[in-house]
């Protein structure tokens, strides 16, 4: 139990200290800025931060949400998305233990979050991510090589559904970047958890979106990539056993 304990506080850490870079991520990412040669400073005062100003979570607690030269209010995001991913990281390793595939799952959550934010910011899906995706897909294949046909045809059930739809109405009812991220995690899922990902997605953002337009009056137009990720976390980590419930309920 100790020891379990260790373990799992490890992994909160370094999902907090993950979740740090995925600030940098989200911010910098759309405007096109380099990720890793540019140093991290106040966008207000442009104060360079220190080693201390960049622990994650604490010292936003710490300096009260705000610049520790300007005073400037800094967003709750950066504490939000780094607890958050803290989290994802506990969940993916209690439901599938201390394996290669769990760490795999990590960034593959970690991945999703950054999509997910700046996606339903921008309504674009970033490239690289989508690439990065697809490459930790290779590397599930590579751990699972026995069941390679599974994920082999995984990118082209709802990927070719979605190209084929884009086609149909000339890019009106779903954009490229969704397709390429179906793709990508059709090859990391597998068919079988790739269909159930998407069904779920689009619960998801038929349910929530149409609530958002209820209360907040937003546009009918919505971005599609929030939901569709929520659907592949839940479907790579639960997808087996929903998938067997369910056909267990048909009796097959």
């Amino acid at each position: 139990m100790t020891m379990d304990l260790i373990f799992y506080s490890i992994v909160f850490l370094y999902g907090l200290i993950i979740g740090s870079f995925l600030n940098v991520c989200i911010y910098r990412i759309p405007k096109g800025e380099d990720l890793a040669k540019k140093r991290s400073h106040c966008m207000r005062c442009e104060y360079q931060l220190k080693w201390y100003d960049l622990i994650p979570l604490f010292s936003w607690i710490c300096l009260g949400g705000r610049c520790r030269k300007c005073k400037e209010k800094i967003s709750i995001q950066y504490p939000l998305i780094e607890l958050t991913n803290g989290l994802l990281y506990l969940i993916v390793v209690a439901v599938k233990g201390f394996t290669l595939v769990s760490l795999i799952y990590c960034l593959m959550a970690s991945a999703l979050l950054v999509l997910a934010i700046i996606d339903f910011r921008t309504y674009e899906i970033p490239f690289g991510i989508n690439l990065f995706l697809l490459t930790l897909g290779l590397l599930h294949v590579g751990l699972d090589y026995r069941n390679w046909l599974t994920y082999l045809i995984g990118p082209f059930t709802v990927g070719l559904f979605l190209w084929l739809l884009i086609i149909i109405t000339k890019g009106k009812a779903m954009g490229g970047g969704d397709m390429k991220l179906m793709a990508a995690c059709g090859l990391l899922l597998g068919w079988q958890s790739i269909i159930l990902a998407f069904l779920i997605g689009c619960i998801l953002a038929s349910v929530i979106h149409l609530i958002r337009m209820k209360i907040t009056h937003v546009s009918h137009v919505l971005a599609f990539g929030p939901y569709l990720a929520v659907g592949i976390f839940i479907s790579a980590l639960f997808g087996e056993n929903i998938i067997q419930a369910y056909l267990s309920y048909l009796g097959i």
